[in-house]
């Protein structure tokens, strides 16, 4: 049961990107965000994901590669409308 609230809160989580995402490409805009802030969290996401991905963890895997998914897509949108 833990691991299945786990598993969901996973998934959750990194939705919270989308209101983020749709609101930078409404305002056509993201002066708001730090570039610096972006790109370092991504590359800290993207060196953290193979030891997600190797990991016998399901949560950690779970929400290793769909936190890079949604928050790759926030940096796609800060550097698009940058």
């Amino acid at each position: 049961m833990i691991e299945t609230i786990g598993v969901i809160a996973a998934v959750v989580l990194p939705l919270w990107n989308i209101p983020l995402i749709i609101r930078i490409g409404r305002r056509r805009s993201s002066k708001d965000l730090s570039l610096w802030w972006t790109v370092g969290v991504f590359v800290c996401l993207l060196l953290m994901l193979p030891s997600g991905l190797t990991s016998t963890d399901l949560v950690f895997k779970v929400f290793s590669v769909v936190n890079v998914i949604l928050f790759g897509a926030v940096v796609i949108q800060v550097i698009r409308y940058r």
